[in-house]
């Protein structure tokens, strides 16, 4: 096990900059989990710690020692890829040892280490198979058993669920933060997949056009989104973000029309803001006065959960578009009109310009 490091590294394609001075600290054993939307860079970071693309800049150290000019196999790092990379025609305890045998273990330490993985991964009864006649979580599971019986300092992980049903994900994902909590190994988890995200991580770094928007761990993410961009890609279905400014007691909607939001939130900003608030912190008003009233244009019924679309209810009907995250058991039909309130202390108040949490 080890420590990883990495000092305002940054990697340029030509003239063009794709990864802005990230640095991170990840403790000995940590579960680091890199997630972001496509082409934000979180593969292209985790390649280079790896080794397999070289910096332009800053410092990567894995176990105290600077790695920037050392080829991945001097790294003592063990990565499992989206597409399994197995060797199709080895069986699988040859590609699980195939690693060992190449460094000069002797049979009967591989034979002990193919057997511990085999086992923690339930792969003893297909030990003899080849990759063909295995299903896709076997597959994977192979992968990750060839990079357990390593003993590296870190597991790199790049999208390793992506080729995989749903079913088959949430399984899987148990199984590697159970694998990873097991053997106590540094990882680095590269993911678009926020469940993924926020279910295997001890901290999050939320990617964003190669910058590192924000990193903490996955609930405080969620309670306290750094920016706008973070706000927006944590949580399902994402923040409703309302543009305006404060008036008040109360948030008054570029639009027109008003929500009223506890005066403390809002003090001192007489700045354009924005306003953001999840679905989930949205509930009927019942015998409360509302806050304002949702237009339904859409229902989506998910059984535990019902997710009201819509829209503001202003003066014309009309205005910001809106979700609500409502009981499966509410009932709602598009036309209706929601009265709602906001759950106390929920609200998000960001800078419109600049998008950074105030």
């Amino acid at each position: 096990m080890a420590t990883i490091s990495l000092r305002d590294v940054r990697k340029n394609y030509g003239n063009t900059e794709v990864i802005h001075g990230v640095s991170l600290d990840v403790a000995d054993g940590e579960f680091i989990v890199i997630v972001g939307p496509s082409g934000c860079g979180k593969s292209t970071l985790l390649r280079m710690v790896a080794g397999l693309e070289r910096i332009t800049g800053g410092t990567i150290e894995i176990g105290g020692r600077v790695v920037n000019e050392l080829e991945p196999r001097e790294r003592d790092i063990a990565m499992v890829f989206q597409n399994y990379a197995l060797y199709p025609h080895m069986s699988v305890f040859d590609n699980m040892a195939y690693g060992l045998k190449i460094a000069g273990k002797s049979k009967a330490e591989i034979r002990e280490r193919v057997d511990k993985a085999a086992t923690m991964l339930q792969l003893e009864p297909y030990l003899a198979r080849k990759p063909r006649a295995l299903s896709g979580g076997q597959r994977q599971r192979v992968a990750m058993g060839r990079a357990l019986v390593r003993d590296p300092s870190a597991f790199l992980f790049d999208e390793p669920l992506s080729n995989l049903d749903a079913k088959l994900r949430v399984q899987m994902r148990l199984e590697i933060k159970q694998m990873q909590q097991s053997v106590g190994t540094t990882s680095l988890y590269v993911t678009h997949d926020q469940v993924e995200a926020m279910t295997l991580a001890d901290r999050l770094v939320v990617m964003n056009a190669g910058v590192a928007e924000q990193i903490d761990t996955p609930m405080e993410v969620y309670r306290k989104p750094a920016t706008t961009f973070v706000a927006g890609f944590i949580g399902s279905p994402a923040m409703n973000m309302l543009r305006g400014a404060a008036n008040g007691t109360g948030f008054a909607l570029d639009g027109g029309g008003r929500i009223a939001v506890r005066a403390d939130e809002l003090a001192g900003h007489d700045r354009p803001l924005l306003l953001g608030v999840r679905p989930e912190h949205l509930v009927l008003a019942g015998d409360r006065d509302p806050e304002f009233e949702l237009s339904v244009i859409a229902v989506e019924t998910l059984g535990a959960d019902t997710l009201a679309h819509g829209r503001l209810a202003g003066a014309n009907g009309t205005g910001d578009a809106f979700v609500a995250r409502l009981p499966g058991s509410a009932r709602v039909s598009a036309g209706d009109r929601l009265p709602l309130v906001i759950e106390p202390g929920t609200a998000h108040v960001f800078d419109a310009e600049s998008g950074q949490r105030l």
